[in-house]
């Protein structure tokens, strides 16, 4: 529109006001048609599963599909996968289990997937997310699974050796960390940081720049050191926006992270399969047996197959001193003739084979 063009501010607001109206209408019309959903499923199952990972990844990624801006993509979908959080609830609120405290990164990941219709509960470790999914006191549990800086989280793969449970999603979530105070710290006389070991390791070279004596204390986790300098006046926290707004703290220095592109991958766990979505990733773990050769024997057959793997974590067995099991993940679904063959053989080759769960790939 030219700098010459009237533009009748009273037209336009009205335009908007139609609008909204319609788009009212439109999402009134969904809900109704999620509780028509609900109605259906409870008749012909009382037992029904509301909840389907591979229909909501399909549908964000439709969305994201026709979308022709100005919104970007990305924003277009977390608008619906709001709309589609609260029309879920009216079917049955969805309960999560997180790492916790409240204000954590995870909670954040948790929110992201499910929406803000959800109800997450904290816990205090990764064992007791999986617990609480396993004795069915939550459907699902989120957990972080990896770091782009700092790698592996050994705790979330070392829960999985013993559970039952499959893995229902993924979940990567940029991170930023930022120097946080409170309304009564004393800036100029910070000798204390507060933060979660990994948060120091990802912040390390920029607090040692600008911190280098603050004595540097490792805590549970960022909202627990974000919830510590309330009551001290010579401490700082390293937390993100969450955690942040929850203690109502100040940013001094924002995205402190040393790389910029830190990110972490949180994986949800529930009890169910999850049939094909069409853009799927499978997870599995493998014991090998101890001989010369074995990691070769087992990828060999993904790379015949033309299978691409996209993570090789290794971890000490349990059954034996100088054994090893690996983790895998790889794109495909376990439906796919190709990745059922390529299962088959590894199956064959190996001491033991545990497949984790076939998932949609993350959308968000």
């Amino acid at each position: 529109m030219s700098d010459d063009t009237p533009i009748n501010l009273d037209a336009l607001r009205t335009r908007i006001d139609q609008i909204d109206g319609e788009i009212l209408r439109l999402i009134s019309e969904r809900a109704e048609c999620a509780q028509q959903v609900a109605r259906v499923k409870t008749a012909e199952d009382p037992q029904a599963v509301f909840y389907r990972p591979e229909r909501e990844a399909q549908v964000l990624r439709r969305i994201m599909a026709l979308n022709s801006g100005p919104l970007d993509a990305e924003e277009m979908a977390r608008l619906f996968r709001e709309i589609m959080s609260a029309c879920l609830a009216l079917e049955q609120p969805v309960k999560v289990a997180y790492l916790g405290p409240e204000g954590t990164f995870t909670q954040q990941a948790a929110l992201k997937h499910f929406g803000e219709s959800a109800k997450s509960l904290p816990m205090a470790a990764i064992d007791e997310v999986f617990r609480e999914v396993e004795a069915g006191a939550v459907h699902y549990g989120v957990v972080p699974v990896e770091n782009s800086t700092e790698g592996v989280v050994n705790h979330t793969l070392d829960s999985f050796m013993d559970s039952g449970l499959h893995i229902s999603g993924e979940v990567v979530l940029r991170i930023h960390h930022h120097l946080l105070v409170a309304n009564t710290t004393r800036r100029d006389k910070i000798s204390r940081i507060y933060s979660h070991p990994q948060s120091f390791a990802q912040c390390r070279k920029w607090l040692d720049g600008h911190y280098p004596h603050a004595e540097r204390v490792p805590v549970s986790s960022n909202a627990e050191a974000a919830r510590l300098i309330k009551s001290e006046w010579h401490s700082a926290a390293i937390a993100g926006d969450m955690a942040a707004k929850l203690y109502d703290l100040e940013r001094i220095a924002e995205k402190i992270e040393d790389r910029p592109d830190n990110s972490t991958r949180f994986l949800i766990i529930g009890h169910e399969a999850v049939p094909m979505c069409g853009d799927d990733k499978t997870s599995l773990v493998v014991a090998m047996r101890n001989q010369p050769g074995a990691l070769h024997d087992l990828l060999e057959p993904f790379h015949r197959h033309q299978i691409d793997l996209t993570r090789l974590e290794t971890r000490p067995s349990r059954t034996g001193v100088w054994n090893y099991v690996f983790f895998i993940d790889f794109k495909g679904h376990l439906d796919q003739p190709e990745v059922a063959a390529v299962l088959d053989e590894v199956r064959l080759r190996a001491a033991e084979m545990k497949v984790l769960g076939s998932y949609p790939q993350g959308v968000l």
